[in-house]
């Protein structure tokens, strides 16, 4: 991504929450509490990759199926989380329930998923009555407003009863198993199960779960949810995301800032000029401040607006220098009172302590930098890749060929998780690099089979390689066309004269 750009369409609306319902199965044991979890496909629009619970958006049939002890919107939720438990983790919760053995509920798990027969009508032919009592409340949560999709979701506690056999059919998900909450939490904290803040606020409810009663009430009541959305998100421990509305290339319309450590605290790319996002960003890191951190620097990935226009709000509030690269810092009006360079390593006290390995990574910007965590091999990327929309590189700044060669240095790092400054986190760091690197050959075959025997002007061949972008993108289109056509001149397979490519 980069700034927007003259003729752009304005930002999309908000989207509009969907009503959708999940469940928290668990079940007790011999070793204590555990808890069914489901790890969802990583094409997937919404939390591809990320670990949950089962559950989805309420159908409109849902609304038909009666639910003892509630009615409207209440028993049009219970009957999605029913069914949806039955469809994602094949468990049967309904009166009656115990009277099927395991191939007549999988039988019926599977009518739901091909689509014969309605929710209703499978509970009414095996005699199946859904009650609310079995579904118990446990929170409410709403996606931020940042988000393309967007759910209001009720959650529900349900435990699994001998009867029951719970078990991961693949689809939609990409595994599912038992789990007890310490042991999700661990994983959550090694960066190898990525966490929306519902599902964390979950498993650190239940890990210290007393009885049924108590647990419901904790879940009902997190803390820094206004309205039900979550104020704090942090995928993985210590790297918390804060989105940002900037004036960005659309599709995004936010700048991921992130607050990075579990003590000492760096601030990367706090980008919105609006006094009023800002202040958010600033209520919820003095909120960590009062908790016992202390924020140690500004760091910024690279220079453009989208990236930097809060860097004087938030080091002067909050003062703490600025670092960041050379070649952004000549691009900025705030001193850097550190330059960082590629290889070198910012540590970070706390429990656990960090240490960010500082990658310069040129070629979107000169002076782009990436952040690796040594410990997890998550990545903060600024502006190689992004999680909506695509990046510009954009000549004399944009240089394709070391953007490719950065691209494939970062996959082969290794990494993992990529946290992008637009759109959510990236399970598949490699994949996602990988996938960039061979969208952008594709687009090199295409701008050079664009280019006759008898030459071309840069617009005649964006419009034969571009037609299906839409018109406000062409200009930006033509940037990284001559990028890539700067990369074929320097290789010898095209020439230019007097503002003609030709063949080489």
């Amino acid at each position: 991504m980069s700034e927007t750009v003259q003729g752009a369409p304005p930002p999309p609306p908000v989207a509009t929450p969907r009503l959708s319902a999940v469940v928290v199965p668990y079940r007790r044991t011999a070793l204590g509490l555990e808890l069914f979890w489901v790890k969802r496909e990583k094409a997937l629009r919404f939390a591809g990759g990320f670990y949950a619970f089962p559950g989805g958006k309420v159908d409109r049939e849902d609304a038909e199926v009666p639910v003892r002890g509630a009615s409207g919107r209440d028993a049009a939720l219970r009957a999605a989380a029913a069914r949806e438990l039955l469809e994602e983790a094949g468990v049967l919760v309904a009166e009656g329930a115990e009277r099927l053995g395991p191939d007549e509920v999988g039988a019926l798990r599977r009518e739901l998923l091909e689509g014969r027969g309605s929710w209703r009508e499978a509970l009414e032919r095996h005699g199946l009555a859904l009650r609310a009592e079995d579904l118990p409340d446990a929170g409410r949560w709403v996606t931020p407003e940042f988000a393309p999709v967007r759910f209001d979701t009720f959650f529900y506690l349900v435990e699994v009863g001998e009867h029951a056999r719970a078990e991961w059919w693949p689809g939609e998900l990409s595994e599912a198993s038992w789990v007890t909450p310490a042991e999700a939490l661990a994983r959550w904290e090694a960066g190898t199960a990525l966490l929306h803040p519902p599902a964390l606020h979950v498993l650190r409810v239940l890990a210290r779960f007393d009885t049924p009663e108590r647990a419901l009430a904790e879940l009902g009541a997190p803390e820094h949810c206004p309205d039900f959305i979550a104020q704090r998100i942090e995928y993985q421990r210590g790297v918390r995301v804060f989105p940002l509305r900037t004036a960005t290339l659309p599709p995004a319309t936010h700048t991921n800032a992130y607050v990075l450590g579990e003590g000492e605290l760096l601030i990367v790319d706090p980008g919105s000029g609006d006094e009023a996002e800002l202040a958010r960003l600033l209520a919820m890191v003095e909120g960590l401040v009062a908790e016992g951190a202390r924020v140690k620097a500004v760091v910024l990935t690279h220079h453009h607006g989208d990236h930097t226009a809060g860097v004087r709000a938030v080091t002067e509030r909050l003062g703490v220098p600025l670092w960041c690269h050379a070649r952004t810092a000549d691009r900025v009006e705030v001193p850097a009172a550190r330059l960082l360079a590629d290889g070198e390593v910012l540590e970070l006290a706390g429990t656990p302590p960090q240490r960010w390995r500082v990658l310069h990574t040129p070629g979107h910007a000169r002076g782009h930098l990436c952040l690796v965590d040594e410990r997890t091999r998550a990545a903060v990327v600024g502006d190689m890749v992004a999680g909506v929309g695509s990046i510009v590189i954009d000549p004399p700044e944009g240089d394709m060929a070391e953007y490719l060669r950065q691209l494939a240095r970062l996959r082969d790092w290794p990494v993992t998780t990529l946290h992008a400054a637009h759109g959510m986190a990236i399970p598949d760091g490699p994949g996602k690099l990988q996938e960039y690197l061979d969208h952008r050959a594709a687009r090199e075959a295409r701008i050079l089979e664009s280019v006759p025997a008898e030459g071309a002007t840069l617009a005649e061949v964006v419009a034969r390689a571009y037609v299906e972008t839409p018109p406000f993108l062409l200009p930006v289109a033509e940037r990284s066309a001559l990028a890539v056509l700067l990369k074929l001149q320097d290789e010898g397979r095209v020439r230019e004269s007097s503002g003609r490519y030709f063949r080489g």
